[in-house]
C-alpha cells in the first residue's frame, strides 16, 4: 500500500479522448451553421419590432450553443440542451403565451393598438366626394398573382408621379423603375407583378375591399382601372378622445377598459384595440348567463364522454384480451390480427365513414337493423353515436396493452388461487385485475386526458351538433375543445382571449384530475409491490 503519494486528481479532463472523425466534424459544422442561419433569420423581425429583450435572449442562446458544442467539455449538457430547448419552444412558451392571451380581449377587431384602430375606423368610413381627382390604377402583387397581397399602382394625373399603395399607406416609386403607358396606366414596375384583366377579375372583391390610407383620407378603387381619394366621414378628436361622424354628428368615446369606442347608448364601433382585461374572461364564464349554463352542460358531457370512452374501451379491450389469453383458445394470432384492424386504419378517415354509416336515410346502421333513428338530430342519439364510434376506434389499443400486461402476470398466482378454492371470478377480481390496474393506470390516465380533448372524434363526426335554435355556438356533443375552437375561429368572429381562458381552464382541470389519479396510482403500487 502506497502512503506517500497524493491521490489522483479526478477533476482533470480526460486527455486521451477519442479523435473527432471527419463525418462528425461535418455534421457539427452543418448543424451549427443551421443554428446561426436560424438565429440571423429570427433576429430581423425582432429588430423591426424593437424587441430588444427577445433579441438579447436570442443572441445569448446562440452564443451559449456555440460555446457548448465547440469545446469538448460538458458532455451531458450536449445531450440535454437540445431536448430542453425544444421543450421550451414547443411546450412551455405556447402555454405561457396562451395564459397571457387569456387576460386580454384579443380577437377580431381587437388585434392592434389604439392608433391602428383609429386609422382603420377613419379609412373604413371613406366616401367619394364630388369633384375628387381620379387616378389611373394598375393592380399588382409582389408574389403569386392569385394569393399574394394586393398593391395599387396609381399615377397622379397632375404630376405624373407613380406611387404604390397598400394597407400601410402610399410610397412614391422611382420613375426609372416603372413603365407608364399613355393615359397614366402602369404597365410594368420593378419588384411587382401586374395583374391582367382575368387575374384582377377573380380577385375583384379583394380589390374593392382594399383601402390605402392617405393624409387626406384614403384611396379606393373604382373598378379595375381607376381609383379615387375619398374623405373620411368619421374622424378622431384628440380633445375628447372620441370619434365623430360628420354626417350624423354621432360620437363614440374611447373606453380604455373595453378597448373600444363606445357611444352613449352602449353601441361599440367594430374596430377596437387590444387591452388587458384581467380576470374578465374567466369571470365571464361564471357570471354571463348566456355562457355559464351551456358551458356547465358542455363540461358535464365532456367529463362523461372522456370517462365513457376510456372506461368503455378498457372494458371491451380487456374482455377481448382475457378471451384470447385462455389456454383453451385456438387461432389466437388470427383473432388478434382481426381485432387490431381498427387501430391500423387512419382515425380521421374512419370517423368520416362512421358519420355516413349513421346517416338517417341511407346509413348502414339504420338499414342493417331496420331502424329509423335520426342519430345526429337528437341530443341522446348523437351522444350515443359518438360513444359507439369511440368504442370501435379505441378498444384495439386497450386490447394490445391489456394483452401485454396479462402475459406479464405469472400464471402461478392464478393457479395458486384455484388450488385454494377460489372461483375464476374471485381470482380475477382479487389478483388479476389489481395487478392489471397497477400496470395500466398511467395509460388509462393518459387515455382520459386524450379523450377529454378529442377534437377529431367530435368535429369529424357531428361537428358538435345538434345545436339548439337559441344558441348555435354550443352543440349537444360539443366538448370544451371544440367549443374553444368555435370561439376562436367560428363564423361569428374570433374571440381569442376568451378562447384562451377556456383553454387554460381545460389545462387546469385535466392537470388536477391527472395529478389526483397518479397519486392514487402510486398508493396502489405501494400496496401490490
Amino acid at each position: 500500500m502506497r502512503t506517500g503519494s497524493a491521490p489522483p486528481d479526478r477533476t482533470r479532463p480526460i486527455r486521451n479522448a477519442a479523435p473527432v472523425t471527419a463525418a462528425a466534424l461535418a455534421v457539427k459544422t452543418i448543424l451549427l451553421g443551421l443554428t446561426a442561419g436560424i438565429a440571423i433569420w429570427a433576429a430581423f423581425p425582432l429588430i423591426d419590432a424593437e424587441a430588444w429583450v427577445g433579441l438579447g435572449l436570442l443572441a445569448a442562446t446562440t452564443a451559449g450553443l456555440f460555446y457548448l458544442y465547440l469545446n469538448r467539455r460538458h458532455i451531458p449538457l450536449k445531450y440535454l440542451v437540445p431536448g430542453t430547448l425544444f421543450l421550451l419552444a414547443f411546450q412551455v412558451l405556447p402555454v405561457l403565451y396562451t395564459a397571457s392571451t387569456s387576460f386580454t380581449n384579443l380577437g377580431d377587431g381587437h388585434r392592434g393598438s389604439k392608433d391602428d384602430a383609429i386609422v382603420a375606423i377613419q379609412t373604413a368610413s371613406v366616401k367619394r366626394v364630388p369633384g375628387t381627382t381620379e387616378y389611373a390604377l394598375s393592380v399588382a402583387t409582389t408574389g403569386d398573382p392569385a394569393t399574394a397581397p394586393l398593391v395599387f399602382l396609381v399615377t397622379d394625373p397632375q404630376t405624373g408621379k407613380v406611387s404604390a399603395g397598400d394597407s400601410g399607406g402610399l410610397r412614391q416609386l422611382d420613375p426609372g423603375d416603372v413603365t407608364v403607358a399613355p393615359g397614366g396606366k402602369v404597365t410594368a414596375a420593378d419588384g411587382y407583378t401586374i395583374l391582367n384583366f382575368g387575374q384582377a377579375s377573380t380577385r375583384s372583391q379583394e380589390i374593392t375591399d382594399l383601402i390605402v390610407p392617405t393624409p387626406g383620407g384614403a384611396l379606393r378603387s373604382s373598378g379595375l382601372s381607376r381609383a379615387y381619394e375619398g374623405k373620411a366621414v368619421r374622424a378622431y378628436d384628440a380633445g375628447c378622445d372620441c370619434v365623430r361622424d360628420a354626417d350624423s354628428g354621432r360620437t363614440w368615446t374611447a373606453d380604455a377598459s373595453a378597448g373600444a369606442f363606445v357611444a352613449a347608448d352602449g353601441e361599440r364601433l367594430a374596430q377596437g384595440w387590444k387591452v388587458n382585461v384581467g380576470f374578465g374572461n374567466f369571470t365571464r364564464i361564471v357570471t354571463d348567463e348566456n355562457i355559464s349554463g351551456p358551458f356547465l352542460r358542455t363540461l358535464v358531457w365532456n367529463v362523461a364522454f372522456a370517462v365513457g370512452s376510456t372506461g368503455g374501451t378498457f372494458v371491451l379491450g380487456l374482455l377481448c384480451a382475457l378471451a384470447l389469453h385462455s389456454p383453451r383458445m385456438r387461432g389466437t394470432n388470427l383473432y388478434r390480427i382481426l381485432l387490431i384492424l381498427p387501430y391500423a386504419m387512419p382515425s380521421f378517415a374512419m370517423l368520416l365513414v362512421w358519420r355516413d354509416m349513421f346517416n338517417t336515410d341511407f346509413g348502414l346502421v339504420n338499414n342493417l337493423f331496420g331502424l329509423n333513428v335520426d342519430w345526429f338530430g337528437q341530443d341522446w342519439s348523437a351522444r350515443a353515436a359518438v360513444i359507439m364510434v369511440q368504442l370501435w376506434l379505441g378498444y384495439p389499443y386497450m386490447f394490445l396493452v391489456a394483452t401485454g400486461a396479462l402475459q406479464a402476470i405469472p400464471r402461478e398466482l392464478t393457479e395458486a388461487t384455484s388450488v385454494d378454492g377460489a372461483s375464476p371470478w374471485q381470482s380475477f377480481r382479487r389478483i388479476t385485475l389489481p395487478l392489471l390496474l397497477v400496470a395500466l393506470s398511467p395509460l388509462l390516465i393518459s387515455s382520459f386526458a386524450f379523450n377529454f380533448n378529442n377534437f377529431n372524434a367530435i368535429y369529424l363526426t357531428t361537428d358538435g351538433g345538434p345545436f339548439p335554435a337559441d344558441n348555435p355556438s354550443v352543440g349537444a356533443t360539443d366538448l370544451l375543445i371544440t367549443y374553444t375552437y368555435r370561439l376562436a375561429f367560428g363564423g361569428q368572429g374570433g374571440q381569442y382571449g376568451f378562447a384562451a381562458a377556456v383553454s387554460v381552464f381545460i389545462f387546469a382541470l385535466v392537470a388536477v384530475i391527472s395529478a389526483v389519479s397518479f397519486r392514487r396510482t402510486r398508493k396502489q403500487e405501494e400496496v401490490y409491490s
